[in-house]
């Protein structure tokens, strides 16, 4: 082989050129379409929660609540400080969950000083609505809270019907404040903050 023979001819050089360019090209494109990968794993991200999501509610906002730690089930409840409680009418109150081995949050509604099934009925001036409870699973409890969001929003006035018996619920503006506050923080756990 002689000394003369150059490695790098120009159409070697074109031929790298176009290949680099394309390939920059091609990563480039991609980069815009990373979040659209397929979900494989089968799992219900319903009540996923992003550690940085859960460590915010943990660090700062936990505070405000009252922890209980079910070792029974491998969760820990977190009740609002500020909740109204009464030993005779029946109260509603929404319950924090953390699953920390699903990395996953639910909410749930605890009624006390009444049976299900119940209704809960909304009123805004000549407006009424109204919506079936009867327990239920995680799904049914978030679903209950997602019906509640809009008239909460709204300060609609609401009442516990159980049975035959209507019981006023949330009346106070303290009251309002807090599930509003329970609610933010719920959902800025699994990341719907909008």
């Amino acid at each position: 082989m002689s000394s003369n023979d150059r490695i790098l001819t120009p159409e070697l050089v074109r031929i790298l050129k176009i290949f680099l360019l394309s390939s920059i090209l091609l990563v480039f494109v991609f980069s815009f379409f990373n979040s659209y990968r397929a979900d494989n794993t089968q799992r219900d991200r319903t009540f996923q929660m992003a550690d940085s999501d859960r460590l915010y509610f943990l660090n700062v906002r936990s505070i405000h609540y009252d922890r209980e730690i079910r070792k029974d089930a491998g969760m820990t409840l977190f009740r609002h400080k500020k909740r109204v409680q009464s030993d005779s009418f029946p109260t509603l109150d929404p319950v924090i969950i953390l699953n920390p081995t699903k990395e996953e949050a639910y909410i749930y509604f605890e009624l006390k000083n009444a049976d299900y099934p119940i209704s809960l009925e909304a009123s805004l001036g000549e407006e009424k609505q109204q919506i079936e409870f009867s327990n239920g699973n995680n799904q049914a409890h978030l679903n209950l809270l997602k019906g509640l969001n809009p008239w909460i929003k709204e300060d609609y006035e609401f009442e516990l019907v159980s049975g035959t018996q209507k019981y006023p619920l949330w009346t106070d503006v303290k009251e309002k404040e807090i599930l509003k506050t329970i609610l933010e923080d719920y959902f800025r756990l699994l990341n719907q903050t909008n």
